[in-house]
């Protein structure tokens, strides 16, 4: 044995009983232990992936206003961008003028099927997104979910 356990009374040799120090060192601990879960706060759970609105589907001279293609974070594969079609898809965004005591509005929409192989999406808004909203982030909703 090392010269550390035995000049320690923490340290046991090998079968014998539990030091009575121990024992209330451990008391000590899971009391701090509780007192620091009552002070931590609870952080808010975020319920959609983040995408980004990259603009309409488009030919090299065709633009298809009612189909609009959306990058979702994580997502790299056309199998991984399978699960999201269904999905409900929010584009909030911020307007001068006060409705219902927001400035905020939202425009719905859903994920329809991928696009190409890197795990873009399209999705067909009820209104047609303005060209302002490319580049601009939106949230893909986990419902409604086919689990």
């Amino acid at each position: 044995s090392s010269p550390r356990a035995q000049s320690s009374p923490h340290y046991a040799k090998a079968g014998a009983q539990p030091v009575a120090a121990m024992a209330g060192e451990k008391k000590q601990i899971a009391g701090a232990s509780k007192r620091k879960v009552a002070k931590a706060t609870k952080q808010p759970v975020r319920l959609y992936a983040k995408g980004l609105i990259l603009g309409h589907k488009r030919s090299k001279s065709n633009t298809y206003h009612s189909i609009n293609l959306l990058k979702i974070d994580g997502v790299r594969t056309k199998e991984d961008a399978a699960w999201y079609a269904g999905k409900r898809v929010a584009y909030v965004y911020k307007a001068k003028k006060e409705v219902k005591n927001s400035k905020f509005r939202v425009m719905w929409g859903k994920v329809r099927r991928a696009h190409g192989n890197s795990g873009v999406v399209r999705a067909k808004f009820l209104k047609n997104i303005p060209p302002k909203a490319f580049g601009a982030p939106c949230r893909v909703m986990m419902y409604p979910s086919s689990i």
